[in-house]
């Protein structure tokens, strides 16, 4: 049911350690609420109060989630239409200001958009939508009209198919929400084109986070042969290829994506510069050494090693001996860049393997640039949720 008006339906009391040890932070989670008042079911709008009753925030809610309360505001103002327009609005004026040269980018980004369990992609003239909170699910209808209001956007597809959504007690289900049609959509990212699948690709059917990360790595690609590493459709190296490489290696587990690689070349018009496999990672790379191939740019951009705290040790045994492949595989004054989307995996962690890495494979190594999410995907301060991508560009000597 579309809801317009929203008034607080209830009341959430936190516990004293949650007011100290998390101010500003938008999940309240279930172990830090004291106590619940009203007749209240998922998605409902409550107040939480502070541990002696003073108001705190203003909120989603959701009874059978971890995450108890998703905060909206801490101001005492009303939910409205005009209040979810309002933060829609915001979220439009920002990418007007940072996207440049591509009609593919983050348009809502959650938390870091102050919308809390909802993700919007845009990719030309659709919008693919997730609503990964009860409380937005309940509100996708009045969200879809408004978004399309907003950004001009003609379509809207669902891809609420992520396993995050059991977790809030909701079903899976994908499909458009408004218009219909095509499911592959042509987009554009700087010089290249690309092809989207936004009913069956990952996440919403392209990684957005990586576009400026992507464009930087090509300036260092002309002349270069480079070795694309969990390649999947291979938009790394076809901007290498575009920017003057002589050869990209493409290597993936997915047949299918590569795939879809393939047809990136062609439609790049790159496709003789560029050969793809499906192959293990790892396994490939130390053929490769054995072998004594040597490349000028090796791109590492893996998938999450670490999904939650209990995985890192693994994770960076992962990042250091992936990163330890890629060195040996450069060639001296060549360049590797490597990332990790693992949010668990700090900044700091994944350099020191990169070290301990390139102390093993006996070469010296120096930092060019880190980098992180694209500027479409903002860092919300008191979320540190929110910034999760790593990048790290650097010189092997």
């Amino acid at each position: 049911m579309t809801t317009h008006d929203d008034n607080p339906r209830g009341q959430v009391r936190l516990s004293r350690t949650r007011a100290v040890e998390e101010p500003g932070h938008l999940w309240i989670y279930a172990g830090y609420v004291e106590g619940v008042s009203g007749e209240l079911v998922s998605g409902d709008v409550v107040d939480v109060l502070s541990p002696n009753g003073r108001f705190y925030a203003r909120g989603l809610y959701n009874p059978e989630s971890k995450i108890r309360v998703r905060i909206l505001t801490f101001d005492d103002e009303p939910i409205t239409e005009q209040f979810w327009k309002a933060r829609l609005a915001q979220a439009v004026r920002l990418r007007k200001k940072v996207v440049t040269g591509t009609n593919a980018y983050r348009l809502i980004y959650g938390e870091a958009d102050r919308l809390p369990g909802l993700i919007v992609d845009r990719y030309d003239d659709v919008l693919v939508m997730q609503t990964l909170s009860s409380g937005m699910d309940r509100r996708k209808e009045l969200l879809a009209d408004l978004l399309c209001q907003e950004s001009g956007a003609a379509r809207v597809y669902l891809r609420n198919d992520a396993k995050s959504r059991t977790l809030e007690g909701l079903t899976v289900e994908k499909g458009f929400l408004r218009g219909g049609g095509a499911t592959i959509v042509d987009i554009h990212e700087g010089p290249a084109q690309f092809l989207v699948d936004i009913e069956r690709g990952q996440k919403t059917g392209w990684f957005c986070d990586q576009r400026e990360n992507r464009l930087v790595a090509a300036r260092l690609a002309a002349g270069a042969e480079v070795l694309e590493v969990f390649a999947h459709t291979g938009a790394f190296g076809i901007h290498a290829a575009l920017a003057g490489a002589k050869s990209v290696e493409g290597l993936d587990v997915s047949e299918e994506a590569l795939v879809l690689a393939r047809n990136h070349a062609v439609l790049n018009k790159v496709d003789t510069r560029c050969v793809y496999r499906p192959a293990d990672a790892f396994d490939e790379m130390r053929k490769l050494e054995r072998a004594g191939r040597r490349y000028d740019l090796v791109l590492l951009d893996p998938p999450a090693f670490a999904r939650s705290k209990q995985a890192v040790p693994r994770a960076l045994a992962g990042y250091k001996d992936v990163n330890l492949l890629g060195i040996r595989l450069t060639k001296p004054e060549g360049f590797l860049v490597t990332s990790s989307c693992s949010h668990h995996v700090t900044e700091q962690e994944l350099w020191t393997g990169i070290r301990l890495a390139a102390r093993d494979a006996k070469r010296q190594v120096r930092l060019l640039e880190q980098r992180g999410q694209a500027s479409d995907h903002p860092i919300f301060a008191t979320m540190p949720e929110t910034r999760y991508l790593k990048c790290f560009i650097l010189q092997v000597l």
